[in-house]
């Protein structure tokens, strides 16, 4: 059985799960402070599997704003010392490098971002973007998989928490708000959706075409 390729079965993309921990909801305003990525690989019995994971902690940009709140919610102290934070500039430049090695090495043209809730993560990626100037942006700049889409389809669920409870995905409410377990059991949800549709449907991606990115 020939192993199937990301570039085959997501059309000329390289999926990428993030999951970032913010001060707030206003990605122009409010600071980032944690920021996954999981990649993901077919193995060798053509399931989709995740294969290694990215995080940095990451210090507020200079006037960011940190709502109360949102503060609570998460429980991250953003100039504790030993979260070992880096500047955000220094994280997404990091982080965009190791994509597009990713990408080159998948022979795919360009990552997709895959969230739960993805507008939100895709928001302050593309706000931390602008305000570094930096022009080299992997991820396509509006299309996304969204989680939360093909867990309410497939399991009639929209919360992480409770879609993996539903795929029998392992998830502890306790560790949740955590940028590295939040995007680890995203990644797990959608390899194990997506290996159940090509389980049930008889999708035969085997003897589709590569179809390259426009």
């Amino acid at each position: 059985m020939a192993k199937t390729t990301l570039c085959e079965r997501f059309r000329g993309y390289l999926p990428v799960v993030i999951d970032i921990e913010t001060g707030g909801f206003n990605p122009q305003t409010d600071a980032i402070l944690e920021i996954a990525a999981v990649f993901v690989d077919f193995d060798q019995n053509n399931l989709l599997v995740p294969i290694t994971t990215h995080a940095f902690h990451v210090l507020p940009f200079q006037g960011a704003n940190l709502d109360p709140q949102a503060m609570a919610f998460t429980g991250i102290d953003p100039y504790h010392p030993f979260r070992y934070a880096k500047e955000e500039k220094e994280v997404f430049q990091n982080l965009f490098k190791e994509i597009r090695t990713h990408i080159k090495k998948s022979g795919c043209q360009r990552a997709i971002l895959v969230a739960h809730n993805a507008i939100f993560d895709m928001s302050f990626m593309r706000a931390a973007a602008e305000r570094h100037q930096l022009k080299r942006n992997p991820f396509h700049p509006f299309s996304t998989i969204d989680t939360v889409a093909l867990s309410a389809v497939f399991l009639g669920q929209t919360v992480l928490a409770k879609a993996c409870e539903a795929a029998n995905v392992a998830f502890d409410r306790n560790e949740a708000h955590s940028a590295i377990y939040d995007a680890e059991r995203t990644a797990e949800l959608f390899c194990t959706l997506t290996n159940q549709w090509q389980k049930h449907q008889g999708w035969d991606i085997m003897n589709q075409s590569p179809i390259l990115v426009e």
